[in-house]
């Protein structure tokens, strides 16, 4: 193919590299969704951390007055992290709650978060 072709009174150049963007663009596609994974992964443990901790000071407040620190743990925790709930009471009304992260792809295990509460001798 000639480089050169003359269309009305102008010269066009054709470099050969037409479609270059888009093989371009489809070859990226895959890591930049890879890179969207990876963060949204980091947001779902955080807010697992996040909820952990929230589920662990209704465990303390329940151990400080009588009742199941285990069932204030749920209600309080959402829906996605309640089947991998784990809640133990230490000494002095301490409490530490454990949910799983869960997976936004795959069947990946990826571990657990802790949060720790419990309510002084000053209440």
């Amino acid at each position: 193919m000639d480089p050169f072709c003359l269309v009305g009174d102008r010269v066009v150049v054709h470099s050969g590299e037409a479609g270059q963007a888009a093989v371009e663009t489809v070859a990226v596609l895959p890591w930049v969704a890879a890179v969207l994974l990876v963060a949204w992964q980091f947001a779902v443990a955080g807010d697992a951390r996040s909820s952990a901790a929230v589920a662990a000071r209704a465990a303390a407040r329940a151990v400080a007055v009588g009742d199941n620190p285990a069932d204030a743990a749920r209600e309080r925790l959402p829906r996605r992290f309640r089947s991998g709930l784990r809640v133990r009471e230490g000494a002095h009304g301490a409490v530490s709650v454990s949910v799983r992260v869960p997976a936004v792809a795959g069947v990946l295990r990826l571990g657990r978060v802790t949060a720790e509460a419990g309510l002084g001798a000053d209440g």
